[in-house]
């Protein structure tokens, strides 16, 4: 009896779970969908004075969703799904920084998004700005890099942090299972990722729940075990993005990859920032006017934890390339 009950309650689950991203996908996004090559990209826009900000999420993440209105008070903001993420549809290519820089140029160009750009590479987002950078200097005023990734150290990490990546992995294939049964949408439904991450209280419903949505889906967990699969094949293609010149660059650092806590004691978080800890160093090297900038009470999620540094962050890009202060 037990056993059918909970066959019944995944039945139901999942049949919800169906339901849901059909009623979902009647609704039209809130940007706009362009083909960059056989399959759609979703792009929202919001402001807009000039230069252009696009915004590169971490991965797995769309969290630019959280931050446009801000950002749009600085200018034109361009929040993108890559492919597989929130309402873009999934890539046949390999998920590498240099098939994602490809695929957000053609998306910039046939939205007719024209430079200058401040780029915002979150995460991993940030070997996706610094290639893009890399490739199209012309088009490039400025990078905000989040607590973000330098190959040279990624490349060698050591086998407990390696251990701790295979670890992540195996929970997004879990987790792939788990939104087809309909269980992550159960978990939105209470409330489970505000009491994960309480911080996302502070956020209105229509931002998060774009968020959500994607989590929901499964494609956004194929997406992120794709992306983290490749992880290593990225960053020896953003070797040749490290000589930026006098590039206005803000490097954000947080204060820590996870905040303390009792489930922390089962990972390797010393390690983990004594890593972000060289990264940052050889983050400082990419450009002569590169300026570091603390997140001091946040955790890797500073888009979460304290966003207002990353407002800041854009602020200094802007005086720099404008001399004329911004409040």
């Amino acid at each position: 009896m037990l056993i059918l009950t909970r066959v019944f309650l995944l039945v139901a689950t999942t049949l919800y779970q169906a339901i849901a991203c059909w009623l979902e996908d009647r609704k039209l996004p809130p940007g706009k969908m362009f083909d960059v090559g056989g399959y759609c990209l979703h792009l929202y826009t919001e402001g807009e004075a000039s230069p252009t900000i696009v915004l590169d999420h971490s991965l797995g993440g769309i969290e630019g969703y959280l931050l446009v209105e801000e950002l749009a008070k600085l200018g034109r903001v361009c929040i993108y799904d890559r492919a597989g993420y929130g309402w873009s549809n999934h890539s046949p290519h390999p998920r590498t920084s240099n098939q994602i820089v490809t695929e957000l140029d053609t998306l910039l160009t046939k939205a007719g998004i024209k430079p200058p750009y401040i780029l915002i590479g979150d995460s991993f987002g940030s070997y996706n700005v610094r290639l893009y950078a890399h490739r199209f200097p012309e088009k490039v005023i400025g990078m905000v890099l989040t607590d973000g990734l330098h190959e040279t150290e990624m490349l060698k990490m050591s086998f407990q942090l390696q251990a701790l990546k295979l670890f992540f992995i195996s929970g997004f294939v879990m987790s792939i299972l788990g939104s087809i049964l309909g269980i992550i949408r159960l978990m939105r439904i209470c409330k489970v990722f505000e009491m994960l991450k309480p911080e996302l209280n502070k956020f209105p419903n229509h931002l998060l729940n774009s968020i959500k949505r994607s989590f929901c889906r499964p494609k956004h967990w194929i997406t992120m075990s794709r992306e983290m699969l490749n992880l290593s094949a990225s960053g020896r293609e953003v070797i040749i993005a490290n000589q930026f010149s006098d590039l206005p660059i803000v490097n954000i650092k947080a204060n820590s990859f996870f905040k303390p806590s009792f489930w922390t004691l089962f990972i390797p978080l010393r390690g983990a920032n004594q890593l972000r800890h060289k990264m940052h160093l050889e983050l400082l090297n990419l450009s002569t006017n590169c300026t570091q900038i603390q997140a001091s009470n946040s955790s890797h999620f500073i888009w979460v934890d304290q966003p207002d540094v990353m407002i800041d962050a854009v602020k200094i890009v802007l005086n720099k390339v404008d001399p004329s202060p911004l409040g």
